[in-house]
């Protein structure tokens, strides 16, 4: 397991655990970000991604993929 700060471009993971407080797990579920989701590495700039989830794109900072794990 590892954070999705640190996955490969255009390769398909998939989450195994979302961490942070409440709030912030909730968040991230409401973006699509769920255990047992897909979810693929576009782009990373400067620390942020550009990530697919559920057929859609979305950019999250380093401290939110810190969270996600993989």
């Amino acid at each position: 397991m590892m954070p999705l700060c640190f996955a490969d471009p255009e390769v398909e993971y998939t989450v195994k655990k979302i961490g942070g407080s409440p709030e912030v797990k909730q968040h991230l579920e409401d973006l699509g970000f769920v255990v047992g989701g897909r979810v693929t590495v576009i782009a990373s700039l400067n620390g942020n991604l550009i990530v697919r989830v559920k057929e859609s794109r979305l950019a999250i900072n380093d401290e939110m993929a810190r969270k996600i794990m993989i």
